[in-house]
């Protein structure tokens, strides 16, 4: 099941020829802090399955006018990306410059000495030169042993510094962060010799992130929001947790508009000025997805939308034995750079006396 998901019942009451109607515009682009330019809109690649993410991807760039592609080296199909990316750029006229190519280095390879590699893999694996956009995917580092993951206490400041090398050396053109907390962007920004130009995180109007947004505008730093439509697919989300796209606010607005729930999410975002990668291998929804710059949300609309819910869905559970009762609490909430405040005060608790069987446990 796809992430883009359509509701007739937002359509019904929209005019037929309300897309000729409205005027034709352009892809909007962010100025990074490194000088580059970013399509604010773009095609996320986590969870296409092999076998289909290619066809997407040239699909998307070469029908639909896409440039901007998220890709990460755990997602396990940059390979097939890159074959679409050869293919748009021989077959399809498209320029390497035209590009806009993201990809993330894995918690396994935090080390200074492995951030090079990784980064040569994903490039070799994309066929590419060099990177538009490198992140670090989380700021959590883990160490692979007997094919389980155990805790690696290497702070992601020596994994930044690794990063500006690739910066100089002319492999990567922007870096950035991921899943990065106000604390953690500021631990980057402390000892940064290249600002962060990305903050990639979890954002739609569930869980708006307007303080974290609102840091690091501050120094310069550029949101792109992932899971914009609600993960509805995720493995990690909870029967009790309400569907966005199906949200009152959300549907009303598209009708209004003669748009679908989806468009409504997505203007939301770029109204924000927030870049955003909605993900989808079926043609016709990732036509639909970029058919967002022919209309504009009111002040009043994104009143309407802002949601008090938290439902952070890129946070998977386990369930664990405390003090008699079985309970769920995020699968890393352990690991001493887990990021996401609102998990670590709400089972502070737990975090400060639990050991899972992985080691990770805050020192005393």
């Amino acid at each position: 099941r796809t992430e883009i998901i359509e509701y007739r019942e937002a359509m019904s009451s929209a005019p037929n020829d309300s897309k000729s109607s409205q005027p034709e515009a352009k892809m909007e682009e962010l100025k990074l802090s490194s000088g580059y330019t970013m399509p604010i809109l773009g095609l996320g690649t986590w969870k296409s399955k092999p076998g289909k993410v290619e066809q997407a991807v040239k699909y998307a760039i070469s029908e639909c006018g896409y440039r901007h592609i998220d890709c990460a080296a755990i997602y396990g199909n940059e390979v097939e990306v890159g074959n679409a990316l050869k293919d748009c750029m021989e077959n399809k006229g498209i320029k390497r410059e035209e590009l806009f190519i993201t990809s993330k280095v894995w918690n396994l390879y935090h080390a200074k000495e492995e951030v090079l590699p990784a980064c040569k893999k994903t490039l070799k694996d994309l066929g590419l030169t060099y990177l538009d956009l490198y992140l670090i995917h989380w700021p959590m580092g883990f160490t692979l042993i007997d094919g389980n993951y155990k805790l690696n206490k290497i702070h992601y400041t020596e994994t930044w510094a690794a990063m500006e090398e690739l910066v100089k050396s002319g492999l990567v053109r922007s870096i950035g962060i991921s899943n990065f907390n106000i604390e953690q962007v500021d631990d980057i920004m402390k000892m940064a010799k290249i600002a962060p130009s990305i903050n990639q995180i979890e954002s739609n109007p569930y869980i708006a992130q307007t303080e974290l947004i609102s840091h690091c505008e501050k120094h310069g730093i550029k949101i792109t929001a992932y899971s914009p439509l609600g993960s509805q697919d995720n493995p990690a989300r909870q029967e009790r947790w309400p569907v966005l796209l199906k949200d009152k606010a959300v549907v009303a607005l598209a009708k209004k508009y003669g748009k679908t729930p989806a468009h409504i999410c997505l203007r939301y975002h770029i109204e924000r000025k927030v870049s955003v990668i909605p993900k989808s291998v079926t043609p016709s929804r990732i036509a639909a997805n970029i058919d967002v710059f022919n209309f504009k949300l009111t002040a009043e609309d994104m009143k309407d939308l802002e949601k008090t819910e938290f439902f952070r869905s890129c946070c998977p559970p386990k369930e664990i034995e405390w003090k008699g009762e079985k309970i769920f609490i995020p699968r890393d909430l352990c690991h001493p750079y887990f990021p996401f405040e609102e998990c670590l005060e709400k089972f502070k608790d737990i975090r400060a006396e639990y050991q899972d069987e992985r080691g990770w446990a805050p020192e005393k």
